[in-house]
């Protein structure tokens, strides 16, 4: 069930009713958690299994963790769940690296079993994390709140962030889910905002791009150097659009029940350089990635070089959480490459007194802006979205000017470059016109207005995404 489609719209209105009409605290939670084991059923019921015996193993664990902090039992916990993740994601590409070594050193020819080509299990890596880190949380001492088993529950489940995130700690969310309020008309009113602005991201803007970038990633071998450089721009501005629009939805619907969840995205690509940039993008996730995964490996505080060795491996993992193939694990070490360079830039303007020089700092900084752009939103993103190796490497040649020009020429009709262009405005823009707008306060200049405008308003708004929207298209990080 996708949030952008009709079928969700009457699911939330059904929920948004069932939770008014609740009494108490524990029918509000009741309503929230048949909600969102529906909305997880609606896509394959048969993982609900896994979901359930997934939420009863961990929170065995959990609660084992609250009467002892046992190193055995989190490093249990922690292998545990890698290996569910590791059938569920990787079992195939782990085989057909096996079988890969295995050919070459036997000669011998095989083939990966047909029975392991299952259909991966909806945000298992998302709802996996959560319970992790609460886990890892009880034991270092950072959280010693007592969770009930319908709380632990919904706070993995809870339908607007489970599938895609945000990736939330149990500091965030489990103190909200045990005070659930009545409908709130502001709460309402600005969730209901909020979940437009992600809608129109998505309709708008994603699911325009999405074609013409698929139309550049199809046809490799027929880009020049200027639309590689296109077409894996177009693609950057398409995944921006559509999970920061996933984001705000879930933000949204999250507010419509009195629930605030963190932002997910903060304007990444006005970034100047690397560093920034995973400050700006998938927020949660790159917090959770810096606090289980890079200080659990020492961080900075064993060295400068053995921090840029962690520094790396964080983003190789990272990207190998992306997806099991090779193509996100150099993905991965493209970004990590990225960073270190970063350091040791920032390093040398140290050494050259770079720093201490404010109108020169200023002139790198702005330059800093276009390297980013190249390096993170063109090199890097064909790894990520290449469907395969050989793939990636012709998109990559062409777009360091060395095209292969074998296929047939792929190029964009001129309707199709204002929707790039405009796309790129708006999102370099969009820090500015959500400033703006918030500066005038028109969010309640609009509520101000007579009923019968904003119907008609509302009502032209769904005629207009019924006409422009297209066929509606799962988000991308759904894959993942």
């Amino acid at each position: 069930m996708l949030f952008n489609t009709m079928t969700f719209m009457v699911f939330l209105v059904a929920v948004l009713a069932l939770y008014a009409g609740a009494r108490s605290h524990a029918q509000r939670a009741g309503v929230l958690l048949v909600a969102s084991f529906l909305f997880y059923a609606s896509w394959k019921p048969a993982y609900l299994l896994l979901l359930v015996a997934s939420l009863t193993v961990n929170y065995w664990f959990y609660s084992a963790l609250t009467r002892h902090r046992s190193k055995a039992l989190v490093v249990t916990a922690v292998t545990l769940n890698l290996i569910v993740l590791a059938i569920s994601k990787y079992i195939v590409f782990l085989t057909d690296n096996f079988i890969f070594v295995w050919t070459a050193v036997s000669g011998q020819q095989a083939a990966v079993p047909e029975w392991m080509h299952w259909a991966l299990p909806l945000g298992i890596s998302f709802y996996t994390f959560h319970m992790l880190s609460v886990m890892i949380d009880v034991y270092r001492g950072q959280w010693t709140e007592r969770i009930s088993f319908r709380t632990w529950t919904l706070y993995v489940t809870f339908f607007p962030h489970m599938v895609a995130g945000p990736i939330l700690r149990a500091s965030e969310l489990v103190a909200q889910l045990e005070q659930l309020a009545p409908i709130d008309r502001d709460n309402l009113r600005l969730g209901a905002l909020i979940f437009l602005g992600g809608l129109l991201k998505k309709v708008l803007l994603a699911d325009q791009l999405a074609p013409l970038a698929d139309m550049a990633f199809a046809h490799p071998t027929g880009l020049t150097t200027t639309m590689a450089w296109i077409g894996s721009a177009t693609f950057s501005l398409q995944m921006y659009f559509d999970f920061s629009g996933y984001s705000e939805m879930a933000i949204g619907l999250a507010r419509m029940f009195g629930v605030n969840l963190p932002r997910n995205f903060l304007y990444p690509y006005v970034s100047r350089n690397p560093r920034e940039f995973w400050q700006r993008w998938h927020m949660t996730f790159s917090r959770w990635l810096r606090d289980y995964l890079y200080i659990s490996l020492g961080g900075n505080r064993v060295g400068f070089s053995r921090g840029l060795v962690n520094l790396m491996l964080t983003m190789l993992i990272g990207g190998l959480w992306h997806g099991a193939a090779w193509t996100f694990v150099f993905w991965g070490f493209l970004n990590g490459l990225f960073l270190v360079g970063h350091r040791f830039l920032l390093w040398i303007y140290r050494q050259l007194g770079v720093d201490r020089m404010p109108r020169l700092s200023s002139v790198l900084s702005f330059l800093g802006w276009f390297s980013n752009f190249a390096l993170i939103m063109v090199c890097s993103r064909v790894f990520f979205r290449a469907e395969s190796w050989d793939d990636a490497w012709t998109m990559f040649y062409a777009v360091l000017g060395m095209p292969a020009l074998t296929g047939d020429p792929v190029s964009y009709r001129s309707f199709q470059y204002a929707i790039i262009g405009g796309s790129l405005a708006i999102c370099l823009l969009e820090p500015r016109i959500v400033g703006a707008l918030a500066k005038r306060d028109l969010v309640t200049l609009w509520w101000s207005r007579p009923a019968w405008l904003r119907g008609c308003a509302y009502a032209g708004l769904v005629v207009f995404l019924t006409v422009f929207g297209g066929a509606a298209q799962k988000f991308v990080y759904f894959d993942f």
